[in-house]
This record gives structure tokens, C-alpha cells and sequence, in this order.
């Protein structure tokens, strides 16, 4: 079926579309081929090396990456992640975890040789290679190694063989003799056998092949094929273009697009897996000669130009404008109302349009006059156009054009039934256009929105405060101050939004304001133009960036934002209307026609993940992420370079990242190379997302883990061992140091001991002949009285007093029993001396066991003391001495007291006595030699409780009352 088409639709220039070149980082602007690998990135081949463009921004692998031959024209990504870079001719090369891989580097690509630029087509880990015209052999490329396969058919030497396909499933070359046409064959290049196929081919025709669909040119005539069952081709359309075709391109989607040899490209709306007819195609891009055109994954198109860089569209775009085409709609849009006749747009001149059944058509004012419309009012057949210095009334079903009075307009508001309010720099003005009559409301102020709001009350803005005006008094009053309204809409009952300057969006009553929304309740800016009613809950503002749909879910807000991304053609947008479902929108290149349930049934993520290109780590830069990611202070600065290839976007992308294993909290970046300098060792995750357009974020996070680990010195193990031996060191230090130190005092001590021992033994020496002094004076005095029988008792006495002196002189300690006993044989030795001058008691406290022991010979001299000093001289009353052992607390109390006459009378000074002097020594000695210590008090009773006599304490410590003698 011959099927001649009519013209195709034209578009030239379509809005959203974004062009790539030199000043993008894309240093060339004669690109090639493009592809798109299973990271998304793009890959663009130009004459200047391969670009890999990831959203962001473009990297280059030119002659200074290792590219022998810059005229890169075709990249094939690899299933094993390789990229094979397809130059001109020959000096093949592949790019492998960032390093461009050349035929000096491995020997296998010096095995490629072809006379013409080879075709190429994808096995399924492998990439044939072979020549269109007489090709002698099949190139093979898998994992870095190149494999020939030589060709064989029988064939006339005069045959041109042009071959035009490879299937590598069933190994098959398509072919046929260019020079004189004739049957297209298929050869097996493993069995060697050549099959004729059905259809002849005319000859210098041109086959394009995708899948099982052909495509033969042959300059203006296109037939399409469909294969079936690897040698039967079924004709499935056929056309006329009216220039001259030299490359066609089929996407993803089956789609054809024909690049035109003298600029532009036809594309097809219709798939060729759809049996019908094909429709008219729509040319665009005429200015320009596209080389490839590639639809990626997410229905964005892509065009490669010569001199002219890459060209973008997104997949909203194209379905706005090519799959649902709006004819004349490129104009900058200044104002834009509705009614049931169509949508009513004012440019930024003497010029309007009118949007009907898909076609603008346009309504000239006056020509070549640059005065941009204000404001359009529309009701019934009633259009007012209103423009900076005129006011056109415009009839719908007459087509008849009113110029109402001259003024510089401002806006055009709806009053009362019909009437509307002009704001203008002289004040407000009602204006019935049915009568065409004016009335002043108020004079010599300029305003810029009103509402009425009640029968005589509106609202009035001027460019810095809104009032409450009465029309009948002319009475007007601030109502809110510091506030520029563009636009009042009331909502429901004493409810308004007032779209203003730089202040948001304010929510406001009769009474005051009620809630403000700004940026930071999630508005793209606080500059509003204009406001639309959705419906009483639903509010749309349009900005200089883009239009944000505002719903009030009671004291809840939720805002979603929508820009150029989303099919705007622009995020100027100086007002809109809705329709239904439609929501049409004025901007500074056209109309914009969206579909409210499809732009609120877009996703809140993006369906990509950030893609981590390389590491740097240690020095060094992997590539490679999958193996372990290890690096060693003190290089411990790990560089991530990443990706978000979300080309919706346009490039306004940023990262947000966190580096788990510090305490470092989320940070945002729009830096697609992230640093962390200086990291301590340890384990560490990194977790990023992406963000792209209106802040949408990547679905999921990419998250990588890394170590950093510490020289020998830093480890765990080191640090124990270090701390070990310092502590062992220490510990044998410490332990000779106090071993001398107590070596050095144990023979200090040992010395002090035999001091002490010998300065003992010299008191006791001294004692011992005090002693024996007095006893012998007493003898002596016995004797002179002649008083044998005493001195015979009193010599027996003495007797066994020098016995037990000796005995008890040998020793340190001795029981409290034994001390008692000695102390009575002196007592009554002395007793006896003196004629019973005195008596005496000993007493020991149920507290104290007999068996401790206490300094032997300690308690005698205080005891001598006490008769000699204290009772030998009374006259006036009978001498009575009192010794008693006592337990307090944890020491031994010993008590010796007399009633004599103190220590304070007379020329007697007990206290300084010998025998006291004697056992000061003594208390001293025991302290120092025994760790004993022993607290002597002496009392004038006297003194203390008014009674004659001396009171003399021993208290002696450290005492163990558990135990069963003295702790020494």
C-alpha cells in the first residue's frame, strides 16, 4: 500500500527544549552518535572524544584520556559495565573503570581493520563488527578480547555486497548487490550457507534495521518491513517524504524519527508495532541537521547536531507539544481569562490570542505597538482587554472592538453584575459594559487589586497597604499595612486569599489576618502574581517560578509545586485558569495545557538512585566499588564522586549525604564530588540521595561502606601491648623502687631497733640502781632503829623484788597480771618502810583480761613517785594510793593516784622528777620501736576537782580487745 502523505505539522523551536553545548562543558559542539548505558548516563560521540553526561555535567575522554582517534562517532556500553568507543576507521578503544583502554595498551584492538566505518550490532555479552560494504570478516569484542570471523559466500566478483544487518542469535548477515539491486539474501556466517529472501531491493537503497523492523530509503521513499521467520519479510507501510532522508532512527517505543538531509527531523507519533496507518508526522528542529536521536528510559529525546551540540526535550514536553500540538503558541503571555467561547491570552504587545480547539488565533489591536496587556476580564460574549495605556471591549460573537477612554491601567477586576472596576494610577473606576457609562469611586490614588466583599464595602490595595472602602461615604480605613496585594479572591463566606508582592500568600477575614504562607511553608517564592479558585478549599498561585496548587486540609497546609519540569513551558507564569480537569497557564512562551490528575498523580520520589562513579581513597582513585574500600591514616581523605543522571531536572541537582560512624548530621550539596578530610580510623557507611527538580528525592539511598584503618602504632592490639608493658614496666619499677625504699627503712628500723634496745636497756640500767638505792636507804634506816624483825621482813620483801626487777628487766612486755603482782610486793615493801603511812588498792575492771600485756617496769617509777612525792610527808592524814586497769574504747587506761599533796605545792615538782623523766623516755622508746602508742597525762586534783592530791594517766594504743594481748 503506497500511502502519500499530506504536509507534516511544523514546529520549529519547542518550548522546555534545552540545548547542550561549549558553555555546558560539552567541548564540542559536532557530536555523533547516542546511547544511553544501564546507569542512565548518556554518552555522546563527537569529534572532539566520548562525553559521558550525567545531568550535571559532562566528562570528557578525548587524546589527554588516551584516545588515539578523537573523532569518536559511536559508544557501545558493555554488559560487563565497558564502554567500546566505535572512531572513525580504526584505532579502536574501550573505556573500563575510568581508564580509556587503547590498542597500545592491549594488542587485541590492533586485530580491528576495516576500510569503511563498520556497523555494529549487540549479541548478548558480546559486539559484532562488520563492514556495509564487501565485508571479508565479523568482528567479535567480549571481555577485552577480539575474536575473527572470517566470510565466505559465493558471490560474483562485480557483486557489490552492501550489508545492511546482523541477526547474532540466529548468526545471520543480511545483504544485497547494491550496484544492480536485485534479492536481499541472508547468510549464515557459522554454516556458510546463503538464503535468498522474498523481496527484491532497488539498488543505492539505504536499510535501517531495529529488531525485526526494516526500514529501506530510498532518498524521498520510505518502505517499512516487518520479519518473520528470519527470511520472510512482510511490507507493513509505505510513504513519501517530501525531502530527502539520510539517516532514520526508531526508539525504544518503535517510533521512527527521519533526520532530513537539509535540517530538521519528521517524527511519527505511531508505533510500528500499531497495524494502522501511519499518521502525519510532525517536523521540528529545521534549522538544524540532527546526526542521532535517542529516546532514554525515561521517554526524554535527545538530538546530536552538526555544529550545533546536543538538543533536550523532556517526555512531558513532548507529549504537550508534539503528541497533543498547540498551532501558533509561542508568544510571552501577560494575562490570560476564560469563558465558554475559549481561553483569552494577552501578550506583552497590542496583540491577543484565542485559544479554540487546539489553535490559537490571533487578535491584533494595533501593529507593531509594544504596550503589554495587564489584565483580561471575561463574561458571556464580553471580553475586556485591558492593556497599559487602553481598554479594548471585545464581542466574542460579533468580533467587534471597542477602545473605552485612554488611562494607565493596572488591573481589571470583577464588581457588579455587569460592571467591572478598572484599577489605574488615578484611582478606581467602575465601568458598565453594557452601558458603557463610568462612575469615580475614589480619586487621586493609585490601587492595584479590590474585592467587593459587602453591597457598598471593597477591598483596596494599593502598592503598599490594603484598605476597606465604602463606596457610598468614600470613607476609607487601613485595614492591613505593609502589604502590596496583586490579587484578592474570596473562598468562601469572611474567608479571602490575597495573592501579594513579597509577602506569600495571605489567608484573611473581615477581622485580620489568619495564617500567612511563604517559602518556608513550602512556596517556591513569596512573589505572587495572580491566584485561582480551584474550589473553596483549593487555591493556585502562579510565580516567576512555576505554579503551586495550595490546599487547605483544616489548619493543615499542603502545597505542591510544579515548574518547567512538569510541562510548563515556562516558569514565568502570569496567571491560569482551570477548566475542569485542565488547568491552562499562561507563561513567557506560551500556553500551557496540563492535566491536574496527572500532574498530582506524579510520583514524590524520583525512581533513581544516586550512582557513586568513583572513590578516592588512600591516595588513590577506585573506580571499582564492589571490592573492598580500604585506606590507612595518615592518608585518610576520602573524596566520593557522584551522580543523580535525573535529566528531568536540567541540572538542578543536589546530594544529600551523611557519613554514618560519625556524628555528623545530614548536609546538602549541590557538588557532585563530596569530601571527608582527616577521618580517625574506623568503619563508616556513606548514604546519599539525590534531589532533582521541585525537590524530589531519589526513592532510595545509595549507601557504600568503607574503612579507614590506623597504622600498627593506632591499633587496638598496640595499645594494649604498649599499655601492658608500660604498666609492667611501671609495676617492676614501682616494685623496686618502694622494695629499696622499704629495704632501706627495714634496715633503717633495724638499727633504730638496736638503738632503741640498747637506749631500753640503758633506762632500765638507770631504773634498776634508783631502785636498789631507795631500797637500800630504807634498810639502812631500819637498821639505825635497830629494828631487826622489820628489816628481816622488809629484806625478804626486797628479795624478791630485786628477783622479779631482774627477771622482769630482761623483758619488753609483761602480762597486767604479773605488773599487779609486782606492783603489790612494792607497795607493801614500801608500806613496811613507812609504818603503814599509807594504804593502797589495785584494781582491775571486769573490761580488761589479765593475760594482755603492757610495758614491763612503766607503771612502777609513777607509783614510787607517788609515795615518795606525793604521801611521804602528810602529817595530817593516812597516805592512800589507788591502781586500777581499765578498757576504753581501743585503749588501755592505767590509773595511778594518791591523796598527797600535788604537784603543785611546795618546793617538789613531780612532774620533772626523775623517774618521770625516766618513763617519758621510755613511752617514747615503745613508740618508735613498737608502734605503740602511749599517752601519759598527769592532774593536780586539786585543781581539777578541788581534793588533795595527784591523778596520773597511762592511756596505751593501739589496743585489740579481740585479741588476747597487745598488738605489737
Amino acid at each position: 500500500m503506497f500511502i502519500l502523505l499530506s504536509p507534516s505539522l511544523f514546529f520549529a523551536q519547542i518550548p522546555g527544549m534545552v540545548n547542550y553545548n561549549e558553555e555546558d562543558g560539552l567541548n564540542s559542539s559536532y557530536t555523533y552518535g547516542l546511547i544511553q548505558d544501564r546507569n542512565g548516563y548518556i554518552w555522546i560521540g563527537s569529534d572532539n572524544g566520548l562525553f559521558r553526561f550525567d545531568g550535571k555535567e559532562f566528562k570528557q575522554f578525548s587524546s589527554k584520556s588516551g584516545l588515539k582517534n578523537i573523532e569518536a562517532l559511536y559508544s557501545y556500553p558493555m554488559p560487563n559495565g565497558e564502554i567500546f568507543i566505535a572512531t572513525f576507521l580504526n584505532n579502536f578503544a574501550y573505556l573500563k573503570n575510568g581508564t580509556v583502554i587503547n590498542s597500545d595498551m592491549n594488542s587485541e584492538l590492533k586485530k580491528i581493520k576495516f576500510k569503511h566505518n563498520p556497523d555494529y550490532a549487540y549479541g548478548k555479552n558480546e559486539l559484532y563488527m562488520f563492514s556495509a560494504t564487501d565485508p571479508d570478516d565479523i568482528f567479535v569484542y567480549q571481555n577485552e578480547k577480539v575474536t575473527r570471523i572470517p566470510l565466505d559466500p559465493k558471490r560474483d566478483t562485480a557483486q557489490v555486497r552492501y550489508t545492511f544487518g546482523f541477526d547474532p542469535q540466529n548468526k545471520l548477515l543480511y545483504f544485497y548487490d547494491q550496484s544492480k539491486g536485485k534479492n536481499l539474501k541472508a547468510y549464515n556466517i557459522v554454516s556458510k550457507k546463503e538464503t535468498t529472501c522474498n523481496i527484491s531491493v532497488e539498488k543505492n537503497t539505504i536499510i535501517f534495521k531495529r529488531d525485526h523492523y526494516f526500514i529501506f530509503r530510498n532518498k524521498k521513499n520510505i518502505d517499512i518491513y516487518e520479519l518473520h521467520n528470519k527470511f520472510f519479510f512482510k511490507k507493513i507501510h509505505s510513504l513519501t517524504l517530501e525531502e530527502n532522508v539520510y539517516r532514520i532512527v526508531i526508539d525504544k517505543e518503535m517510533r521512527i524519527w527521519a533526520c532530513l538531509e537539509k535540517g530538521g527531523v519528521q517524527y511519527f507519533r505511531q508505533s510500528l508495532k500499531d497495524s494502522s496507518p501511519l499518521t502525519i508526522p510532525i517536523k521540528i528542529m529545521d534549522q538544524y541537521i540532527i546526526h542521532d536521536i535517542l529516546v532514554d528510559k525515561d521517554n526524554n529525546a535527545w538530538f546530536s547536531t552538526r555544529n550545533n551540540g546536543v538538543f533536550f526535550i523532556t517526555d512531558r514536553f513532548l507529549k504537550n507539544y508534539i503528541h497533543l500540538p498547540v498551532k501558533n503558541n509561542s508568544s510571552y503571555i501577560k494575562a490570560i481569562a476564560k469563558n465558554k467561547q475559549g481561553i483569552f491570552l494577552g501578550y506583552d504587545e497590542a496583540r491577543s490570542g484565542i485559544y479554540r480547539h487546539k489553535t490559537i488565533t490571533d487578535l491584533v489591536f494595533k501593529k507593531n505597538i509594544k504596550i503589554e496587556h495587564k489584565s483580561i476580564f471575561s463574561e458571556g460574549n464580553t471580553v475586556i482587554f485591558g492593556l497599559t495605556k487602553n481598554i479594548v471591549q471585545y464581542n466574542t460573537e460579533t468580533g467587534e472592538k471597542q477602545f473605552l477612554k485612554e488611562c494607565v491601567l493596572k488591573n481589571i477586576l470583577p464588581y457588579t453584575s455587569g460592571s467591572v472596576l478598572l484599577c489605574t494610577d488615578m484611582g478606581l473606576t467602575a465601568y458598565n459594559y453594557r452601558t458603557h457609562t463610568y462612575k469615580e469611586i475614589l480619586q487621586n490614588e493609585r490601587f492595584y487589586t479590590a474585592l467587593l466583599y459587602d453591597k457598598d464595602s471593597l477591598f483596596a490595595g494599593t502598592f503598599k497597604d490594603l484598605y476597606k472602602l465604602n463606596t457610598s461615604t468614600k470613607k476609607k480605613t487601613l485595614f492591613l499595612e505593609g502589604y502590596y496585594f496583586t490579587d484578592i479572591k474570596k473562598l468562601r463566606p469572611n474567608l479571602y486569599a490575597g495573592a501579594t508582592n513579597q509577602n506569600g500568600i495571605i489567608l484573611f477575614s473581615n477581622s485580620g489576618i489568619l495564617k500567612t504562607i511563604t517559602e518556608s511553608s513550602g512556596l517556591p517564592t513569596s512573589q505572587i502574581k495572580k491566584l485561582d479558585i480551584e474550589n473553596r478549599h483549593v487555591i493556585w498561585a502562579s510565580t516567576n517560578s512555576g505554579l503551586s496548587r495550595i490546599e487547605m486540609i483544616g489548619q493543615e497546609i499542603k502545597i505542591d509545586n510544579f515548574t518547567q519540569t512538569d510541562g510548563l513551558p515556562s516558569n514565568v507564569v502570569a496567571g491560569c485558569v482551570i477548566s475542569g480537569d485542565t488547568i491552562y497557564a499562561g507563561t513567557s512562551k506560551g500556553l500551557g495545557i496540563l492535566s491536574i490528575k496527572y500532574l498530582l498523580s506524579q510520583k514524590k520520589f524520583i525512581n533513581k538512585k544516586v550512582i557513586v562513579n568513583s572513590v578516592e581513597i588512600g591516595g588513590k582513585e577506585i573506580f571499582d566499588t564492589r571490592q573492598p574500600l580500604i585506606g590507612q591514616t595518615p592518608d585518610n581523605d576520602v573524596t566520593f564522586h557522584v551522580s543523580f543522571p535525573d535529566f528531568t531536572s536540567q541540572g538542578n541537582i543536589s546530594f544529600r549525604y551523611r557519613l554514618e560512624g560519625t556524628s555528623g548530621n545530614w548536609q546538602v550539596s549541590s557538588s557532585p564530588k563530596i569530601i571527608f578530610n582527616a577521618l580517625p580510623p574506623g568503619n563508616y557507611t556513606f548514604k546519599v540521595f539525590g534531589i532533582g527538580y521541585n525537590g524530589k528525592r531519589s526513592f532510595a539511598a545509595t549507601e557504600l561502606h568503607f574503612e579507614i584503618r590506623p597504622k600498627f602504632w593506632q591499633t587496638w592490639w598496640f595499645k594494649t601491648m604498649i599499655i601492658s608493658l608500660g604498666a609492667a614496666a611501671l609495676f617492676i619499677f614501682i616494685t623496686v623502687y618502694f622494695q629499696k625504699k622499704r629495704n632501706k627503712k627495714l634496715e633503717t628500723l633495724y638499727y633504730e631497733k638496736k638503738i632503741a634496745e640498747l637506749e631500753l636497756q640503758a633506762i632500765k640500767a638507770q631504773i634498776n640502781p634508783h631502785f636498789i638505792y631507795n631500797c637500800l636507804n630504807s634498810i639502812q634506816f631500819l637498821l639505825y632503829k635497830k629494828d631487826y624483825q622489820e628489816t628481816e621482813n622488809y629484806l625478804e620483801i626486797f628479795a624478791q623484788m630485786i628477783r622479779k626487777t631482774l627477771h622482769y628487766s630482761e623483758k619488753t612486755f609483761m602480762p597486767i597480771k604479773e605488773e599487779a603482782e609486782y606492783l603489790t610486793l612494792y607497795l607493801n615493801m614500801e608500806k613496811l618502810r613507812l609504818k603503814d603511812l599509807f594504804d593502797y588498792s589495785i584494781t582491775i575492771s571486769e573490761n580488761v583480761n589479765e593475760n594482755w600485756v603492757v610495758p614491763s617496769l612503766l607503771i612502777q617509777p609513777f607509783v614510787e613517785n607517788a609515795i615518795k612525792h606525793g604521801i611521804a610527808g602528810l602529817t595530817d592524814r593516812k597516805g592512800n594510793i589507788q591502781v586500777s586497769f581499765d578498757h576504753t574504747g581501743n585503749s588501755l587506761c592505767v590509773v595511778i593516784e594518791d591523796n598527797g599533796i600535788g604537784i603543785g605545792n611546795g618546793k617538789q615538782k613531780r612532774a620533772d622528777s626523775f623517774g618521770v623523766k625516766l618513763s617519758q623516755k621510755r613511752i617514747e622508746t615503745f613508740r618508735q620501736l613498737f608502734d605503740t602508742y602511749i599517752l601519759l597525762e598527769i592532774y593536780d586534783l586539786y585543781k581539777k576537782e578541788e581534793r588533795p592530791g595527784t591523778q596520773i594517766k597511762l592511756y596505751i594504743k593501739p589496743y585489740e580487745n579481740q585479741n588476747t594481748s597487745m598488738h605489737h
